[in-house]
């Protein structure tokens, strides 16, 4: 039987103050279901709300609830609720669109002004026992994919959609800049895609060892080099330059390195996040025909990231380093912020506290 007077969660209350609270649970709405949650990965956003209160012009006004890389079992549905029933396995996509605007309306969602997005000021996210969401936006998990791979669907999807946005196929040459969370999934997503080299630099070594693990062709450890330095050793060891440059860092010197890079006629992809402002080489990527692409999260995903999983084209089971039962979440958020491993997950369900 299922506690719903035992709604844990974890609560940022402004730069420095992450609280544990029992928050209210409500009746799912018509077209929303309630979750049991189980899984949720801390990312680097939630990180930063809990240390600045803050992400760009996104600021913690209220309490709110933090995480949304999560997976869960439905425990109630609404009124209007045909796909799902209680008992299923589900990953959750944390961005539903409010309106049918006209971004919803050629694919594009996640660029809609008025959505809605897990732990996103003045949303709640879903770092808790029980979460009420969008049923649409909940995907029935199949039995030979775990819980924890359903909550690294959404760092996977940020892979994914770069993936999609750089042109990654058959053949591709690929860089990409940084070996963290997003940057390991990217790799492993341009593999799954046809890449047939794929080079990953980083300023951590250890970093550099997984992603050779998870099948990068080669590595490169950044130290103090130029940008123009860097593509040297690069070009060294492709034998050329990139097709596409997948940048994950946001840090400037990176993103120069990214343009610097990339071969003519080329795609600079932009994950990463970091001033609002930097200097970049523009003449140089325009005179050489070098596209340079952002990526915001993600749209239309979740199914190829459950059938990548399902059919094991990708294993994302090795990101996951650390694992915390709920109770110890700020022991969680500070082996993150310490950036200890790669993927710290929260495990939000007393009795099950497997992967």
């Amino acid at each position: 039987m299922d506690d719903r007077t035992d709604n844990l969660s974890v609560v940022v209350h402004g730069p420095g103050d992450l609280r544990l609270e029992n928050y209210p649970i409500h009746e799912p709405g018509p077209n929303e279901v309630l979750l049991k949650m189980h899984s949720v990965g801390i990312c680097g956003s939630d990180v930063h709300y809990w240390k600045h209160g803050r992400i760009g012009d996104f600021v913690v006004k209220k309490p709110m609830v933090l995480g949304h890389e999560a997976s869960g079992t439905v425990v109630q549905v609404g009124a209007m609720v045909k796909n799902l029933y209680p008992g299923d396995r589900v990953a959750i996509e944390p961005g539903v669109p409010r309106d049918i605007d006209e971004f919803c309306k050629i694919g594009r969602y996640n660029l809609s002004p008025t959505i809605f997005f897990c732990a996103t000021p003045p949303d709640d996210g879903n770092l808790c026992r029980f979460y009420n969401h969008n049923a649409d936006f909940c995907y029935k998990l199949p039995d030979n994919v775990t819980f924890e791979e359903g909550a690294l669907i959404e760092p996977l999807s940020v892979g994914i959609h770069a993936c999609r946005r750089g042109g990654v196929t058959l053949g591709s040459e690929v860089l990409v800049c940084g070996a963290g969370p997003i940057g390991m999934v990217t790799l492993l997503v341009a593999k799954a895609m046809g890449a047939s080299k794929v080079i990953v630099t980083d300023v951590n070594s250890s970093r550099l060892e997984r992603a050779k693990e998870c099948g990068a062709t080669f590595t490169l450890l950044i130290d103090k080099e130029s940008p123009k330095e860097i593509v040297s050793k690069i070009d060294s060891l492709f034998g050329n330059k990139p097709h596409i440059t997948i940048e994950c860092t946001g840090v400037e010197s990176s993103i120069q390195t990214s343009i610097y890079a990339t071969r003519p006629g080329g795609t600079v992809v932009l994950i990463g996040l970091g001033k609002e402002t930097v200097s970049i080489p523009l003449v140089h990527a325009a005179v050489r025909e070098v596209d340079i692409r952002g990526v915001f999260r993600y749209c239309n995903t979740w199914p190829m990231a459950i059938s990548m999983l399902a059919s094991k084209l990708v294993n994302v089971k090795p990101l996951v380093t650390h694992r915390f039962p709920l109770e110890k979440a700020l022991e969680a958020f500070e082996t993150s912020s310490r950036g200890e491993g790669l993927k710290v997950m929260l495990k939000c369900d007393p009795d099950d506290q497997n992967p």
